[in-house]
């Protein structure tokens, strides 16, 4: 093995990482009316994608399958030399086809594609050649262009897989947006993630209750509610009646609003600046639907109150996220 100085070492990654960067550039220039129909065709499709490819075109295939799948698009990987021993029952006539093979010319795909065209199925190829045995006997060709893999050689599977994956992605996003793809959906295809733990709990497991929750009376002067707005640094303060129930709630927007009116608010009780009846949510729903609604509502907070209408709890966006957790640990 070649003994190379840190600079050397430093300069070979460079050049790879340049290489790969150019091919995926390269790439864009075909982007078009292809790409686009690909697209429309998975969205319109009622059954999966079922994603095909062999050697390292087949780990980008499952990552590609795997990423169709955790962001709403119905998705499974079909290994062709496993599929032409019985695995093609997996595949129906609603499916789609997305089948990776940079040359075009990958035995083990070409010799499903008859049957594939037998059940139906439109075919999708990530492919640089779109003139290939492959490219020519697919409904829609995503081409990639000519690649130039990494390697001194340019034999090593490299710029190639890489090229396949970002369309991946890019097909995979591009859906995710179309169908309005969002947080809490994103939880629920990810219930062992960090968000998705987090997201798939009840509400009263990350509402702050006691002393934690901003609150003042309706006589309170505006002085004493910036005051405990600014102490309890949530954004908000409830404002409560004299039988302790829930009246309305001052945010920092209500504060500049009424700034933005040059009304003098420190001649004026808590009562006369709050947003009536706040929204709540109840304290065994799942947090993904606290996030729902202020997400929908464009708001930062919701209280949680017991039978007779007093604060139980207020859950903040960011206690749904776990940000104030995160920022405390650090």
């Amino acid at each position: 093995m070649k003994k190379f100085s840190k600079k050397r070492i430093l300069e070979e990654a460079n050049r790879v990482i340049e290489i790969e960067v150019k091919n995926i550039l390269s790439a864009r220039k075909y982007f078009g009316s292809e790409f686009a129909k690909a697209v429309e065709i998975i969205a319109s499709c009622n059954g999966k994608v079922v994603v095909t490819g062999i050697g390292k075109s087949g780990i980008i295939g499952r990552k590609i399958a795997a990423t169709l799948a955790s962001t709403g698009t119905s998705s499974i990987f079909l290994h062709p030399g496993e599929a032409i021993h019985g695995d093609l029952g997996m595949v129906c006539k609603s499916d789609v086809v997305l089948a990776i093979s940079n040359s075009g010319e990958t035995d083990e795909i070409l010799r499903i594609v008859p049957s594939l065209k037998k059940i139906g199925v439109p075919i999708i190829s990530i492919t640089s050649r779109p003139d290939s045995s492959l490219g020519l006997q697919s409904t829609v060709v995503v081409a990639t262009g000519p690649i130039q893999e990494a390697d001194p050689f340019s034999l090593i599977p490299s710029s190639s897989t890489t090229v396949a994956l970002v369309l991946g992605d890019a097909i995979a996003i591009t859906l995710m947006t179309m169908k309005g793809f969002q947080k809490q959906d994103y939880a629920f295809y990810h219930p062992g993630g960090n968000l998705g733990r987090r997201l798939m709990l009840r509400v009263k497991d990350v509402m702050q209750t006691g002393d934690k929750i901003p609150a003042v009376s309706c006589e309170s002067t505006m002085e004493e509610a910036i005051s405990e707005i600014n102490k309890k640094n949530l954004g908000f303060t409830l404002v409560l009646d004299g039988n302790s129930v829930v009246a309305g709630i001052i945010t920092d927007g209500d504060l500049r609003r009424l700034l933005a009116k040059k009304i003098d608010i420190f001649r004026l009780k808590a009562k006369d600046c709050m947003t009536k009846n706040p929204l709540g949510i109840d304290e065994e729903k799942l947090a993904v639907y606290a996030l729902a609604i202020m997400e929908e509502k464009e708001i930062t907070c919701l209280v949680i109150r017991d039978k007779y209408g007093r604060a139980k709890g207020i859950v903040h966006l960011h206690d749904v996220l776990g940000k104030r957790q995160f920022s405390q640990e650090l």
